[in-house]
């Protein structure tokens, strides 16, 4: 039962009953609503800073879970960069020195990109540099790798035109050991054998029996094959490319046609003794853009080291010639 409450009125002298008005009813349960309102919002408040919900728990181990992840791709770049690195440094310390090309620098290996922000999209979360730099390691791998794709793009061109390079210069002896009676004359100063006056001689003669076979040197096409050149006599003219020819004199006759290719070994003729010359024997001669070389230095291809060194033991010997 609520209490009364009762005041004494002095007009009256009597005690009279406390009425509560309506008004202060209102404000009272105004005041005690608004209070608890304010708690309410308190304790929701402190709550959400200190006591995580199911959803933000999920959002936190989305979140580490997805720390992890790019910490494990920032693994894998690394393991990946190691492996380009490893690439990088034998393209430029191996195959480019291999091939004679010139290195390429670090710098245009690993160039960033210059100009715009490319990574203003990742700015404004909560790991915006892990992402960001996540990102820009990418793009400079991904980089680098197409710089090495096409450098070995190159070395894969500059490999075939080596090896057509080899295959094409005039690398074996034209009349094969087997066949051949002696290695007559080199290059150099000879006896000429019909004036007896010492003179150059731009070639080497191989003495051999009439009709002994005769290879080609090197890959080319034939441009001559024909006794048009005075002292030559019969004689084939091989254009190898890369500013090499070879020339093969006094054959007895020809196994190619004009503009006809043919390969190293590939049988083009037959010693002979036609034209300005004393005895069956091939002359053999090599040019280079132009000027009469040595074929002395072209026989690594057939000899060993030893033939090799009797061969030039007997080329360096001031002779008489046989053409």
């Amino acid at each position: 039962m609520a209490k009364v409450k009762y005041y004494y009125d002095s007009e009256t002298l009597s005690y009279r009953k406390i009425k509560r008005k309506k008004s202060t009813t209102f404000k009272y349960v105004a005041l005690f609503l608004t209070a608890a309102a304010l708690f309410a919002f308190l304790t929701v408040f402190i709550a959400s800073q200190y006591i995580e919900s199911p959803k933000e728990r999920k959002m936190a181990r989305e979140l580490q879970n997805m720390e992890l992840q790019y910490e494990l791709l920032n693994k894998r770049m690394d393991d990946a960069i190691a492996a380009l690195e490893n690439v990088e440094e034998r393209d430029n310390a191996i195959y480019r020195l291999y091939f004679e090309a010139n290195p390429i620098p670090t710098e245009q290996r690993r160039a960033g990109f210059g100009g715009i922000n490319r990574y203003k999209q990742y700015e404004g979360f909560d790991n915006s540099k892990l992402i960001a730099e996540s990102n820009k390691r990418l793009d400079i791998l991904e980089k680098a790798i197409v710089v090495q794709s096409k450098s070995l793009d190159e070395i894969a061109k500059l490999a075939e035109d080596k090896e057509k390079f080899l295959e094409a210069i005039p690398a074996i002896q034209p009349i094969s050991n087997e066949n051949m009676t002696r290695m007559a004359s080199g290059y150099g100063y000879r006896t000429d054998p019909f004036t007896k006056v010492r003179k150059f001689h731009y070639g080497m003669d191989f003495t051999a029996p009439r009709g002994t076979p005769i290879y080609a040197s090197g890959d080319g096409v034939i441009k001559r094959a024909d006794s048009r050149s005075t002292g030559y006599g019969n004689h084939i003219r091989i254009d190898h490319g890369y500013g090499y020819i070879s020339l093969y004199a006094h054959l007895y006759k020809y196994n190619v046609k004009v503009n006809q290719r043919v390969k190293r070994g590939d049988l083009i003729g037959f010693v002979g003794s036609t034209g300005r010359s004393e005895a069956p024997h091939l002359h053999y001669e090599v040019f280079k853009d132009g000027e009469r070389i040595n074929p002395i230095n072209f026989y690594y291809g057939n000899l060993s080291a030893e033939e090799y060194d009797i061969l030039l033991k007997k080329a360096s010997l001031e002779n008489q010639s046989l053409d």
